[in-house]
């Protein structure tokens, strides 16, 4: 049986969010949730947060774990579920983009107008 090939959602792959940023679940079953974002995976629109959608794999004994059994891990998110975290407030926030005196382009959070680059 061939595998079938994983559909990439859209071909713009820009993330509103980055790897380390602190996020808040909006939706789902982790809703209210906050986290730090571990990986984003722009091809496929999604993030892995920490402490967030936790599922259980069943592993069989390897080497590096010889008793084997059952895993509690993080599985990635859309990222369309997820807001960035206001630095001033810590609510939740939409993120804006500004071009900075020196040219260069940054992040900032609508809600405070804090820079979050």
């Amino acid at each position: 049986m061939a595998k079938q090939a994983k559909k990439l959602e859209s071909h713009n792959n820009k993330l509103h969010v980055k790897k380390e940023d602190t996020v808040i679940v909006i939706t789902g079953k982790d809703k209210g949730k906050k986290g730090r974002v571990i990986a984003a995976y722009p091809r496929e629109n999604r993030v892995l947060v920490e402490g967030v959608n936790l599922v259980k794999k069943h592993s069989k004994p390897t080497q590096q774990n010889p008793q084997g059994g059952i895993i509690t891990k993080e599985a990635p998110i859309h990222v369309s579920n997820v807001m960035l975290v206001d630095p001033k407030t810590g609510q939740a926030t939409r993120v804006g983009y500004k071009v900075l005196e020196n040219g260069k382009k940054v992040r900032v959070a609508k809600k405070s107008g804090e820079i979050i680059d």
